[in-house]
């Protein structure tokens, strides 16, 4: 496999320096990866992969890291990827999965399932903060890479987006926790709610607060189905 020679990166192009950079290079399809959910202690964990042409139709109008953008803004930038990518892939994985195998190792399978549906497959991966090995090509893991990579950034907009919509529809279904303000993140009122009702299905039960919650409650985790991985 291929990496790229010592290069300059441009900081004037901004997002999109180091996609430039490694074009330059040879690498003609350059994918990022990123997951929404990772913090949260309860919902899906969802990860996307994306690769954006090079060029005009790659300059993603309001592109950013999602977690920079507000709602509205991150759902316009999210139909405006989903038009001009190359090639776009989100994978979303139930809290039974999470618990079983664990964050970090789900995570990581995560990533290689989304980067592995992108159709042409990618030359050279970005992802955000954790290498993934076994993908087939060069890839290389990057500090805050959703601030810094267009194609990251832009996977990161389509799995908050994913993972947003997905806990509205929890709320619908578990209305008494907030999902919808909260989205499944530990604040205050979702502490609250655990404590005095005890977790429901969609809670990641290996959680330390979810675990201390069950306790709390009468010590038996509610039942789940088992769903199937997006």
């Amino acid at each position: 496999m291929r990496s790229p020679q010592r290069t300059a990166v441009r900081r004037s192009a901004g997002l999109w320096a180091l996609e430039t950079a490694l074009r330059r290079r040879g690498f003609a399809r350059i994918a990022g990866a990123d997951e929404a959910g990772r913090g949260a202690c309860a919902g899906p964990l969802v990860v996307a992969a994306c690769a954006l042409p090079a060029g005009r139709r790659g300059q993603v109008p309001g592109l950013a890291d999602s977690k920079l953008l507000t709602p509205a803004a991150r759902e316009r930038v999210y139909e405006e990827v989903v038009s001009r990518a190359e090639s776009w892939a989100v994978v979303v994985i139930p809290v039974a999965e999470v618990d079983r195998r664990g964050l970090h190792v789900t995570n990581l399978e995560g990533m290689r399932r989304a980067l592995a549906r992108l159709s042409p497959a990618p030359s050279y991966v970005l992802t955000d903060g954790f290498g993934v090995d076994g993908l087939g090509v060069p890839a290389l893991a990057v500090w805050r890479g959703d601030r810094v990579a267009a194609c990251v950034a832009a996977a990161s907009v389509l799995a908050k987006v994913t993972r947003d919509r997905e806990m509205s529809r929890l709320h619908d279904r578990y209305p008494r926790y907030d999902f919808a303000t909260h989205k499944g993140y530990v604040t205050p009122a979702h502490a609250a709610a655990l404590a005095a009702l005890g977790p429901c299905p969609e809670h990641r039960y290996s959680y330390v607060n979810v675990a201390r919650a069950v306790g709390q409650n009468g010590g038996v985790f509610p039942p789940r189905m088992e769903s199937v991985t997006g």
